[in-house]
């Protein structure tokens, strides 16, 4: 097992080289700054665990580091050192953050024992994470976790919270791929009948011809081969849940036979005349304007209204945008275990052309490509080049924005807005150089020092504490701050 790495931070030479050999005789990996500055770029390293910094530093002192790296490394422990140790100071560090604060002159004991004890906070911090993350991808139905964080995705965990406890029959609009199937089982997952069966029916997969006999059952001998009774899925959902997908491709002769359902609470197998009482609740989901195939005759107003007592709007990708590094996460983490890899996340040009990626497939389409590149990768970290082709070079979201992590430095936030300007652009620099306000050479200039220098930093994700239903422990205070730019934003130094 990799030893774990500490970040020893002070402006005294004397004093940091003497700490990081105490850390290393410890068994410990070190990595060494003398200012504030240096320190953050380090900090960005994946393999830093804990942070021990002194207090009183020119420029930027402890107390500002420790802000500084609870926005981009919320995930990292920081102990303070100082010779001018108060009650306040200390109470204010913690305050901030600190997992301790420790004075000098410094006792080799005291300092091993607090890093020691803020790894070990660090691990349970990561183990209750993990088993969270795990329990939330697991339900009683075998179906996945709903994971998000913006408006439009906290709107509709407030409208499931309010709606699950009740018997209402709800009516889930969205378009393909958005997740409607998840939301129909967080319903039934939170209500009384969580430990009921939960059936779900994809009305437009079955042939009209058989769809009645699927939903309502059939009596030995209705019809050529039907040589035994058989129950339908209402039957089979007794006393929990019948979700029934796409419900406006349901034709008319079936629709007739569910709103009795939905009126009386009983239905009559196919070919029997014995009615036989069911206890139900309905969750229907369409992506069709069923108040338009009501007016066109298709479907009956009576039933509409029936199943449109609660209306829960799934939304599409395109506007939870702030969501895709999160599901991309999410993905990553599922297909990894599925295949056997070990994957640390995605590079800032894969993670970019994922949050800019119009997604006309929505959440679904996001999962197969994400599956895809896991399959595909041949480092630890997903390229661009691992994604589809179709999602590359597809067409851009409408936002036309870019979402990148606060404390991202601000080189690699040129170096992103000027790449997906570019895409914009179709790679015209000229106009791209228009819409960013700055002359075309520069442009020119940063591609090539690009080209010339050292590959893009990567960056790592910490999205886990976030998530998601079923659990519905959404924590935003947990996530890194997102920052939205609009592509072509007109910011960059003409240098």
């Amino acid at each position: 097992m990799t030893s774990p790495t500490v970040l020893v931070v002070d402006d005294d030479r004397a004093n940091l080289d003497s700490v990081a050999r105490i850390f290393q005789r410890e068994g410990f990996a070190t990595l060494s700054a003398a200012q504030g500055t240096e320190a953050l770029e380090l900090l960005r390293r994946p393999e830093v665990s804990v942070m021990v910094t002194d207090l009183m530093m020119p420029g930027m002192d402890g107390q500002e580091l420790l802000k500084a790296s609870r926005a981009i490394r919320p995930d990292v422990e920081v102990v303070l050192m100082t010779a001018y140790g108060t009650v306040e100071t200390a109470v204010a560090a913690m305050k901030d953050g600190a997992y301790d604060f420790i004075t000098k002159p410094l006792k080799r004991h005291a300092l091993v024992k607090a890093v020691q004890k803020a790894l070990e906070k660090q691990a349970l911090v990561q183990e209750n994470t993990s088993l969270k993350a795990k329990l939330a991808e697991i339900n009683p139905a075998g179906g996945r976790a709903m994971v998000g964080q913006s408006p439009a995705f906290r709107a509709m965990l407030d409208t499931i919270r309010q709606a699950a406890p009740s018997t209402a029959t709800v009516l889930l609009l969205g378009e393909s791929g958005t997740g409607k199937e998840l939301a129909a089982r967080a319903l039934h997952e939170h209500s009384a009948r969580a430990k009921q069966p939960f059936i779900a029916v994809n009305c437009g997969a079955i042939p009209e011809s058989i769809l009645e006999a699927e939903l309502f059952g059939v009596e030995r001998g209705a019809y050529t081969g039907a040589v035994t009774r058989r129950e339908g899925r209402f039957e089979r959902a007794n006393g929990g849940t019948l979700f029934l997908d796409e419900v406006g491709e349901m034709p008319l002769s079936a629709q007739v036979k569910l709103l009795r359902v939905l009126q009386e609470g009983e239905l009559e197998r196919l070919g029997g005349t014995q009615t036989v009482k069911v206890d139900v609740r309905l969750v229907a989901a369409t992506n069709k304007d069923l108040q338009k195939e009501v007016a066109e005759g298709r479907f009956r107003e009576d039933l509409y209204y029936r199943l449109h007592v609660v209306e829960l709007r799934v939304p599409a990708l395109a506007s939870r945008r702030e969501d895709i590094p999160l599901l991309a996460e999410a993905f990553l983490r599922r297909f990894s275990a599925k295949n056997g890899k070990v994957l640390r996340g995605f590079s800032p040009d894969a993670l970019g052309v994922l949050e800019n990626y119009a997604w006309p497939g929505n959440v679904r389409e996001l999962e197969h490509a994400v599956e895809r590149a896991v399959v595909l990768a041949r480092t630890d970290v997903l390229e661009a080049s691992d994604l589809p082709e179709s999602v590359r070079k597809g067409p851009l979201g409408s936002a036309g924005q870019l979402v990148i992590p606060i404390g991202t430095p601000m080189e690699e936030i040129e170096r992103r807005v000027i790449h997906e300007t570019l895409r914009h652009t179709r790679g015209d620099k000229t106009l791209a150089a228009r819409l960013l306000g700055i002359a075309a050479r520069t442009i020119y200039r940063k591609l090539e020092r690009e080209q010339g220098g050292r590959g893009p930093v990567l960056f790592r994700n910490n999205f886990k504490d976030l998530a998601v239903s079923p659990g519905f422990d959404a924590r935003p205070a947990m996530a890194p701050a997102l920052l939205k730019v609009p592509s072509g934003a007109g910011f960059l130094p003409e240098a």
